[in-house]
């Protein structure tokens, strides 16, 4: 699990160790042992080869994600953006997991059914984008699907069972979205979204790999 530091990465580290099906579950975040920093490849590699020696991998989630912090907030207008901004969110949002993929997709094993899921976001779908803003995030996450798409199909030629997938998760109590909540949206508790998510990811197959899936396994258009 990378990104088990955030709400969802906690709720779904804590649903796999109590699922009967799953024998050993590692936690990564910025706190960890190996500690992991989106913006830092090396720890990413370090990362993969310390689960891969643990055992097969056959799971592997990418829970992490940026929207704001102290530092920016989402752009509302053409008039917010940023250079600098804009490269952070990709780093944080394309990149990093791009370099995630890159050193996890190969210590998949060669048979059986193995995922790599990401949590992309429903604002990141262009098809689907009729509110315009949050231009950095939205870009990002379409970026992100880009990079899950192109890995899919390299992954199948030599890992045909395998599946590499991205998830919207829905909007969950988090800190990411608590500021911008609105009355009368379905939020869902970081535990119901977890268990929603590895419900959506139990049900995949290689048939699916390369898709962007919402949380109740509906597909969301790119």
């Amino acid at each position: 699990m990378l990104g088990a530091g955030g709400g969802i990465g906690r709720a779904l580290v804590d649903r796999l160790r109590t699922a009967e099906s799953v024998r050993h579950v590692i936690g990564l975040s910025r706190s960890t042992a190996p500690a992991i920093d989106l913006l830092d490849e090396a720890s990413m590699e370090r990362a993969a080869a310390f689960a891969a020696a643990e055992g097969e991998i056959r799971l592997v989630i990418d829970a992490t994600g940026f929207l704001h912090d102290d530092r920016q907030q989402p752009e509302k207008s053409w008039r917010d953006l940023d250079a600098a901004a804009l490269a952070r969110t990709f780093a944080l949002n394309a990149i990093g997991p791009a370099l995630a993929m890159k050193h996890v997709l190969p210590r998949l094993p060669r048979t059986g059914k193995a995922v790599f899921a990401t949590l992309s976001a429903r604002v990141g779908s262009i098809g689907d984008n009729r509110l315009g803003g949050w231009y950095g995030y939205r870009a990002s996450k379409a970026a992100l699907n880009q990079l899950v798409r192109t890995a899919a199909v390299e992954l199948r030629r030599r890992w045909p069972d395998a599946v590499c997938v991205s998830l919207h998760p829905g909007t969950v109590e988090t800190r990411l979205s608590s500021p911008f909540g609105k009355a009368g949206l379905d939020a869902q508790a970081p535990d119901i979204a977890a268990g929603r998510l590895l419900t959506v990811v139990d049900g995949l197959g290689p048939e699916q790999s390369g898709g962007f899936f919402d949380h109740r396994g509906d597909v969301v258009p790119w």
